[in-house]
């Protein structure tokens, strides 16, 4: 990830979060600095509840929900988003066209819409070690079918817990998404949805279910500029499927089709499922207590 940023040629509100810049830094020191002084970020009339925790911050956004519009090389990292309310309202929107965006070790729950929603031609998403959880329409990746150009959108969703969440873990249109170490369980209706031309690639995951057990949903759609009507495809590799989880895979030559990891990053950090890492994903996901390093 980049460490610098500049702010985009757009109405957006440029905002001192000294509170932000502490959490922030906290994690990923001086990095990140321009998050909490010059945020470009989109405040969709949220409250922010700062609690004191030991030597750091605890940010919770409370009501609506951030924007990132036409960013490039932003970090979110260790907020807490519940509680919004109003159509459209998401925990975290991205779109239109931002790219580089990393949301790491955030915990949200029970907002109207979604928790976080990328779309419209934004690219290079990295969700990681997040906690999801008291919600319907978790994830959606790719607007609906008319907007084509959401064939660029890349992401890599990694070291997420998504606990008891309805649906869309995630649901992608038209993008490739790379699905590793995550643990989800008791989904309501599927886990992940391929929906019109997306790409997924699941590797080493932990599907446990409750009473649904599909854990594999292929939606057909028609893309504007196509004539015939067609899903996405998974490939799954390394997955673990518990408690009579059903992959429910299609076979085809779409399989063989989907992206390979390696053709867009070198080298990531993956290890098998296994019961340890559904242990660990438990208690390591979502908001963390973190010691503030000392000043240089």
């Amino acid at each position: 990830m980049a460490r610098s940023t500049t702010l985009p040629h757009s109405p957006m509100m440029a905002m001192d979060l000294s509170a932000m810049d502490a959490v922030e830094r906290s994690r990923y020191g001086s990095s990140l600095r321009f998050l909490g002084r010059f945020i470009c970020l989109r405040i969709l009339g949220f409250r922010l509840i700062r609690r004191s925790m030991g030597e750091g911050q605890r940010i919770r956004l409370t009501g609506k929900g951030l924007q990132l519009k036409e960013c490039e090389h932003v970090i979110v990292c260790n907020l807490e988003f519940e509680g919004g309310r109003g159509h459209d309202v998401d925990g975290i929107q991205i779109k239109p066209k931002s790219r580089h965006i990393w949301i790491d070790r955030c915990s949200l729950r029970d907002y109207d819409d979604g928790l976080i929603d990328i779309t419209r031609e934004s690219t290079d998403i990295t969700i990681s070690r997040c906690h999801f959880g008291q919600h319907d329409k978790t994830m959606l990746i790719g607007a609906d079918s008319s907007h084509v150009t959401d064939r660029c959108m890349r992401v890599t969703i990694h070291h997420c817990f998504f606990n008891g969440t309805r649906q869309r873990h995630p649901r992608v249109r038209f993008g490739k998404v790379h699905l590793y170490n995550n643990y989800t369980r008791n989904w309501g209706i599927y886990a992940v949805c391929a929906s019109v031309e997306s790409q997924i690639h699941s590797q080493c995951n932990i599907y446990e279910a409750g009473q649904k057990k599909v854990v594999f949903q292929y939606y057909t759609e028609k893309a504007a500029d196509r004539e015939e009507a067609v899903a996405g495809w998974v490939r799954s590799e390394g997955d673990l499927f518990l408690n009579g989880a059903q992959p429910s895979l299609l076979e085809g030559v779409g399989v063989a089709s989907v992206f390979k990891p390696h053709e867009h990053y070198p080298t990531w950090t993956m290890e098998p499922a296994s019961m340890a890492l559904k242990d660990t994903l438990q208690v390591c996901t979502g908001w963390q207590s973190i010691t503030r390093p000392p000043e240089n």
